[in-house]
């Protein structure tokens, strides 16, 4: 009997399975249920609160580079230079770029989806897919299948071994991540309304606005209107910004400034909090989105010990999918299965200190145990 083979991939031009395409009606078309609207509020949040933005860069900024180590100097270096130097989407070159842009996908949408296009029987370009154009399926409780959206719904793509995907923390039995800004629109809704109200409370308060009173005597009163639309002109020429005049009335007029008796709230405690709720969910460290907060120097090492700790659990995330991609570049490449490790870098110096003063512990450590199983058995021969 012939064995069944799985479809390959041909040696000829592979187009983009999992890029979108112009529908009509396309937003119908492509709205999901707790999936699209879910999404484009977690991109707005980014927006909305610059602190959540600039927190999810800099996680990415600190997962570091990496380095392929494998058998073979010549198919080391030609790995590498591939890694360093192939296409990332319309601009972009490099691994780096694409495993930049998924681990940001990932962490604000909880999925993410790449590509690698294969054209002429060889590896030329990785892509990062939209998830606003794939739609994730569960196959079975240990697979998932990609599909793309088109016109009449979705297929599944042709060539499935091309297209990697990643779930951050899925809950059991799904196939959809969650967001680390998950349970944050709750919180970002109370501090985007303070910040609002802020910024009503002075263009209310700090651009003055006056109130201007004129008690007119028994004789003018009949002449009230007139005089009230006089002043009025002549106030609104002298309080222009290119106007120096003075403002000279008869009778009795009283000025008040509006606003200027109302007490604008203290801010800072319930940002404070709010801002305390953002971090805690993020995992980073407050000094490293510039808020000062007090900390002991004990305090910031123990921070940065739980950082790295994140940021290891994000390295084993992006871990399959180098390990697919360099695989891929091997097989295509005529190189067979051959042997290799990821080594990531240290994140940062401070760690490698550690790393460094930890090991020389350890060494002492043994060093003094050597000693004392010498010193023991010497007095062991001596006792004989």
């Amino acid at each position: 009997m012939r064995k069944k083979r799985g479809k390959k991939v041909s040696a000829g031009t592979l187009a983009i399975q999992t890029g979108g395409q112009d529908l009509p009606f396309s937003a119908v078309q492509r709205y999901v249920p707790l999936s699209s609207g879910e999404l484009g509020l977690y991109w707005k949040l980014r927006q909305a609160v610059p602190v959540i933005d600039a927190a999810i860069d800099k996680l990415v900024r600190l997962v570091g580079k990496f380095r392929i180590v494998c058998a073979g100097e010549d198919t080391r270096l030609e790995l590498e230079q591939f890694l360093r130097t192939v296409p990332v989407g319309t601009g972009g070159a490099g691994i780096t770029a694409f495993l930049d842009c998924y681990l940001d996908q990932l962490l604000t949408c909880g999925n993410a989806v790449g590509e690698a296009v294969v054209q002429g029987g060889e590896l030329r370009a990785l892509y990062n897919a939209s998830l606003q154009d794939v739609e994730l399926r569960a196959k079975s409780p240990v697979e998932i299948e990609v599909r793309r959206r088109c016109v009449g719904g979705s297929r599944p793509v042709p060539y499935p071994e091309l297209v990697f995907h990643t779930a951050l923390n899925p809950l059991p039995g799904s196939a959809k991540g969650r967001s680390i800004l998950q349970g944050l629109p709750f919180v970002t809704n109370i501090l985007v309304t303070i910040f609002h109200t802020i910024g009503v409370n002075w263009e209310r308060v700090g651009n003055v606005r006056f109130a201007v009173t004129c008690t007119p005597n028994e004789d003018d009163r009949a002449f009230a209107a007139e005089h009230a639309e006089q002043m009025a002109q002549e106030w609104s020429r002298a309080m222009r910004p290119d106007s120096r005049s003075d403002f000279v009335a008869v009778g009795d007029v009283h000025i008040q400034a509006i606003g200027a008796d109302n007490q604008v709230l203290d801010s800072a405690v319930p940002v404070r909090q709010m801002l305390e709720q953002i971090v805690a969910k993020l995992g980073l460290p407050p000094f490293l989105l510039g808020l000062t907060w007090s900390s002991t120097e004990r305090m910031s090492g123990q921070q940065a010990d739980i950082l790295t700790s994140e940021l290891e659990a994000y390295r084993r995330l992006l871990n399959p999918i180098i390990r697919r991609i360099c695989t891929l570049w091997l097989q295509l490449s005529g190189r067979g299965n051959v042997p290799f490790q990821i080594e990531w870098n240290d994140v940062t110096l401070q760690d490698a200190t550690e790393l460094a003063t930890a090991a020389l512990t350890r060494a002492q450590t043994e060093l003094t145990k050597m000693q004392t199983r010498k010193l023991r058995r010497e007095l062991q021969g001596k006792g004989e």
